[in-house]
């Protein structure tokens, strides 16, 4: 019986769910969680993403076997109440040569440096695996390690604000891709909202990256 978790988490790695399947593997628990998801997925911005020809959609978190993601920071440690609140709602353009990626979430008040306003610490996570999750589709074995982050804070992120991450594969080369991006206050038409920090980035796929496991799956 003790050698079933880990054999379930191999499983995991091995046979993720696919984009569509990650889709239908969150149930929301509590009223608020539901009405955050409601909102996040009938959003104008996700309606029109999701008739974008080429765009698939996703909750690329859900792909982590449910065993590992206690020991993952985006994956376990930070989502839940008052916190990420709902796993965040994926958009890509994975087939493009250079990818784009645009991502909803809803950021509770318990990610707080200053009171009420969200940790830039947080943003700089989210805008590392963001851009990160965006370029990997470029890269020759799908998979990077962050080389450098760069980011610039432009305005306080209120706490219990919906988002939307914004990234842009910029250039590739070999093993080297380079994106900018940035994170928004979601708007409720689905336009530009006001940005709250941006970030440029140059992330590099490690020589033996044919061999490594997926956390997330980009297949």
């Amino acid at each position: 019986m003790a050698a079933l978790p880990a054999a379930e988490t191999i499983n995991g790695f091995v046979s993720p769910p696919t984009d569509a399947e990650t889709l239908t593997l969150y149930h929301p628990s509590t009223p608020l969680a539901t009405e955050i998801n409601t909102h996040l997925t009938s959003h104008p911005l996700a309606i029109r993403l999701r008739a974008q020809p080429g765009w698939t959609e996703s909750r690329p978190h859900l792909k982590i076997p449910p065993a590992m993601r206690p020991h993952n920071l985006t994956g376990g440690t930070l989502l839940g109440e008052g916190k990420i609140a709902v796993p965040p709602l994926t958009f890509q353009d994975a087939q493009a040569e250079l990818p784009e990626l645009v991502q909803l979430s809803y950021l509770g008040e318990a990610l707080c440096g200053h009171p009420g306003i969200i940790h830039g610490g947080l943003l700089a996570t989210l805008l590392d695996e963001g851009l990160a999750r965006a370029c990997f589709p470029a890269l020759p074995n799908k998979v990077g390690v962050t080389a450098s982050l760069k980011i610039d804070y432009r305005v306080p992120c209120p706490a219990g604000s919906y988002v939307v991450l914004r990234a842009q594969t910029t250039k590739v080369e070999g093993r080297k891709a380079w994106v900018k991006g940035w994170i928004e206050v979601l708007g409720e038409d689905g336009g530009e909202g006001v940005k709250v920090v941006e970030a440029e980035a140059l992330f590099i796929e490690p020589r033996g990256a044919k061999s490594m496991a997926r956390v997330y799956s980009t297949q």
